[in-house]
């Protein structure tokens, strides 16, 4: 599918200035790449010069949908240069190899979906992974990132987090992947849908507690960004008592450090590394470490045991 969006030449003639040095990449003459360019989450003031550049000099726009495209270009008053292609989960696996051909024939091929990062919770991936396997240049365009701005704006942990996306919709395997998860140390983001939060918040609450810290981040960036900072407790109650809407992450605190003991309850460990050859100053160290007692006390107590 392919379209051509208008714009004022005006414009068009500062995206092309903005199209210096420090802007591309660097790349031999006549050799095509991909550009993933992350789009607004919400606020359209969010575009990037960068994003906003690429949209009138690539050679080929390949688009999530190609409706959210048009009205992205329209907000920007930026025209698309190139070709436009749908390009979205459905047809990724057949549009891939087309268009890395184009781009190993010398096309510049930028990639957007809806909002934020393409191959974050997005299309992309698939024709990353071939671009990397065939040698073609890849860089990004970075800006918004709905995980990103979800974690900043919880209030939870940011030092070390990870992403988990969307959960499976089955509750037995959304139950399974929660489990995993139960002893999860870092901070961990989700997407859902907003008629499934309840659902979900239930089904975090049944597997990490009712007290575990957690925020629901709504609409971020648009003007009714809402975000909720409860228990999971408070936020199941929430989710009941309302009817949401919206785009939504979940941010959920990492498991709290389970109670250490007493450095007699790891002389045991002590031992069983000893029998293995490990001398007990080694293997107090390493059990010490691993289990976060006093490396001190744990050997007092090794010494106690063996008297």
């Amino acid at each position: 599918m392919e379209d051509d969006f208008g714009q004022d030449p005006e414009t068009t003639e500062l995206a092309e200035e903005a199209l210096d040095a420090s802007l591309a990449p660097s790349t031999r003459p006549g050799e095509g790449f991909i550009i993933l360019a992350a789009a607004p989450i919400g606020n359209m003031a969010d575009a990037s010069a960068r994003l906003i550049a690429w949209l009138g000099a690539a050679d080929i726009v390949a688009a999530e949908d190609t409706r959210r495209l048009h009205r992205l270009v329209t907000s920007l008053d930026v025209k698309v240069g190139g070709a436009i292609i749908s390009y979205h989960e459905h047809n990724e696996a057949v549009k891939t190899p087309e268009l890395l051909a184009q781009v190993q024939a010398g096309k510049v091929l930028l990639m957007v979906t809806d909002a934020g990062m393409p191959s974050v919770s997005d299309p992309g991936f698939r024709l990353v992974s071939a671009a990397v396997a065939a040698g073609v240049k890849v860089t990004a365009a970075p800006g918004p990132s709905a995980v990103l701005t979800a974690l900043a704006l919880s209030g939870l942990p940011t030092d070390r987090f990870c992403f988990e996306g969307f959960l499976p919709r089955k509750s037995g395997e959304r139950a399974a992947r929660l489990h995993d998860l139960a002893v999860e140390k870092r901070t961990m983001v989700f997407f859902e849908a907003p008629h499934r939060l309840e659902a979900m918040l239930r089904a975090l609450h049944t597997a990490f507690g009712p007290a575990r810290p957690a925020a629901v981040c709504r609409e971020l960036t648009k003007t009714y960004e809402e975000v909720i900072r409860k228990p999971l407790s408070g936020l199941l109650e929430w989710a009941e008592e309302n009817q949401i809407r919206g785009e939504i992450a979940i941010v959920v605190g990492g498991s709290p450090d389970a109670d250490p003991g007493t450095p007699e309850d790891h002389v045991a460990a002590v031992n069983e590394l000893m029998t293995q050859g490990m001398r007990m100053k080694e293997a107090v160290a390493v059990i010490a470490h691993d289990v976060h007692v006093s490396k001190r006390e744990l050997y007092s107590a090794v010494l106690a045991a063996r008297s």
